[in-house]
């Protein structure tokens, strides 16, 4: 068990105190699950105004090509990764996927194009094994730097543009998806237009020693408020995203868990650089014939959640489990439980009557079109 000695801290761990959150560990470090307001709170405000996250103990890598050529780069990285990363331009970032030769989800990732070099974040209790996983495959070609070290603040929700162009008036330009760097408040940043919580917002990279001036500037502007990791997760369930560990892991295939759009056409059948990634095979073919299992949204019919490890039946009685939630809880913008899980692709049509049995009892859910809350994304 980590003791909180043991546990890393990221720049902006006094600043968690001061404001008195609750600290518990995560990946490593310890890190806020709440604040004051508390999940509920902070999760309606996300949607409503403005959330800061901490989200330092994420992974930062950086890649350059030897040659020079950023091309090369992508090149060499599209050997362990289904995305196109060589049609991606400069400034712009995709979402990105580390696949196992058994076709399974080793991370995800985001992938910018920043002219001469790709920046990647990593998830937090992946990230030294995906620097090990690059350095094997493209040290050869690429000079590849881990800046574990740097600060990564995210912020979130309809008021982001206006409290972060309020100290950086670049920010209001960007795009959904479009990476730029420039100052905020004095202070070299890399700004994505990205998140991951459903909605607009910006994901800002900063050295280490000015990432917690910057969180209080940003948190001076009465629309921002500081936001755990509890509200993170029921975000992130409402927008149908994945979290690595839980709807995604080395068992499951990026066909399986609905993620087909994050492998581009120049990399499927036919593709122009089809292929040659980890578990292409079986993949490729999943794109072609369908899949066994599909990860599906669920919607419980009762007032109980549904927690993630509950399994999941045809029936109210009898017969074996046929899949498994992977997500579940409260959706506070949703305004019930909401839940993510494997079905059989047979019983993946949304409108699907299933029962997840919960403390011995089977309780009724419906198989829900994702997400539950729709993006508000700036396209």
């Amino acid at each position: 068990m980590d003791t909180t000695a043991d546990l890393l801290k990221t720049p902006l761990h006094s600043l968690h105190l001061e404001l008195g959150a609750r600290m518990m560990a995560f990946a490593g470090y310890d890190m806020p699950i709440q604040y004051p307001m508390g999940v509920m709170k902070e999760h309606l405000h996300t949607r409503a105004a403005a959330g800061l996250f901490d989200v330092s103990h994420m992974g930062q890598i950086l890649i350059r090509a030897k040659s020079g050529d950023t091309a090369d780069a992508a090149r060499a990285l599209e050997a362990i990764t289904p995305v196109d990363v060589m049609g991606l331009k400069p400034g712009r970032q995709r979402y990105g996927l580390f696949t196992n030769d058994q076709g399974g989800l080793e991370d995800d990732f985001m992938v910018a194009n920043r002219g001469d070099h790709l920046y990647l974040v990593v998830n937090a209790a992946c990230k030294h094994e995906d620097l090990a996983r690059i350095q094997a495959a493209l040290s050869n070609t690429c000079e590849i730097e881990a800046q574990f070290d740097r600060g990564l603040i995210a912020l979130q929700g309809p008021a982001a543009e206006a409290a972060l162009s309020a100290l950086a008036p670049e920010a209001a330009e960007m795009k959904f998806m479009d990476v730029r760097a420039f100052l905020i408040g004095g202070a070299p940043a890399i700004v994505s237009r990205s998140g991951y919580s459903g909605e607009d917002g910006y994901e800002i990279s900063l050295d280490a020693a000015d990432t917690d001036r910057i969180a209080r500037l940003l948190l001076a502007d009465e629309r921002v408020e500081a936001i755990g990791l509890g509200a993170r997760d029921s975000l992130r369930l409402e927008a149908g995203l994945c979290l690595y560990g839980n709807d995604i892991d080395q068992t499951t295939t990026p066909v399986e868990a609905n993620l087909k759009w994050a492998i581009q056409k120049a990399r499927r059948t036919g593709g122009e650089r089809e292929g040659g990634f980890p578990g292409a095979d079986v993949i490729l073919k999943q794109f072609d014939a369908g899949p066994e299992r599909l990860r599906v949204g669920l919607q419980p019919s009762g007032k109980a959640p549904v927690r993630a490890g509950a399994e999941l039946y045809e029936r109210e009685s009898g017969g074996a489990a046929i899949g498994t939630v992977t997500s579940g809880g409260f959706g506070p913008s949703a305004g019930g439980p909401v839940a993510m899980g494997y079905v059989p692709s047979a019983l993946s049509a949304a409108g699907t009557t299933l029962y997840a049995e919960v403390r011995g009892k089977r309780l009724e859910l419906v198989v829900n079109a994702l997400p539950f809350v729709q993006p508000t994304y700036k396209r």
